[in-house]
């Protein structure tokens, strides 16, 4: 039975009156789903202005069923664009919290994923999948238009073998988490000395 499962959907042939589709429902399933992401924009700084771009009449995203949604609630795909700083990790977990499940993240330029030029500020987060898991990492400074679609692509690959019996819907990352930061080690900054009053000479 797993053998005919896995060469599924097929057609049989040879029935009286016409022919039969024999499919699963993990294959509707995950066409549908990778045929309309709907993402939930979040520009934070000049990677915001690439992802426009490909909303734009030259790359059309339209046309890959890619539409973006202002709310989260309508959304099933975050696009972080730009440099996230510690002061903004809390919305966007919010924000991601309040997405429907199943849910992706796609990582958009250098400064998402790993902090880019500003990693050693004090203010910028080390990359994005500290606070929420990741699907797909764009690299570049800022990335290409052409760029966001290929990592749409590859997102829509990884939806397509997504299934309901073992994964209940959700992604491997959806599972797991966010990278475990504590795994680590924390970062112990040495405490500051106490203040001494001024003495008047």
């Amino acid at each position: 039975m797993g053998i005919l499962l896995e060469r599924l959907p097929g057609i049989t042939k040879g029935l009286p009156g016409g022919q039969l589709l024999l499919t699963t429902a993990d294959y509707f399933i995950d066409l549908s789903r990778k045929s309309s992401l709907w993402p939930m924009t979040f520009g934070l700084a000049c990677c915001a202005i690439e992802m426009m771009a490909s909303y734009a009449s030259r790359f059309d995203f339209d046309r890959f069923g890619v539409i973006p949604r202002p709310s989260p609630r309508q959304a099933d795909l975050m696009i972080v664009a730009g440099t996230v700083v510690k002061k903004m990790a809390e919305p966007i977990l919010q924000i991601y919290h309040q997405m429907p499940e199943p849910r992706f993240v796609i990582s958009m330029g250098s400064c998402a994923n790993c902090g880019g030029p500003y990693y050693d500020s004090y203010s910028v987060l080390k990359g994005v999948d500290r606070i929420v898991p990741v699907d797909v990492y764009v690299a570049g400074c800022p990335p290409r238009p052409e760029a966001l679609q290929y990592a749409v692509v590859k997102l829509q690959e990884k939806i397509a073998r997504m299934g309901l019996a073992k994964t209940s819907g959700a992604s491997l990352q959806q599972e797991r988490g966010s990278r475990d930061v504590a795994a680590e080690g924390p970062r112990i900054e040495p405490p500051l000395p106490p203040r001494t009053p001024a003495t008047e000479k």
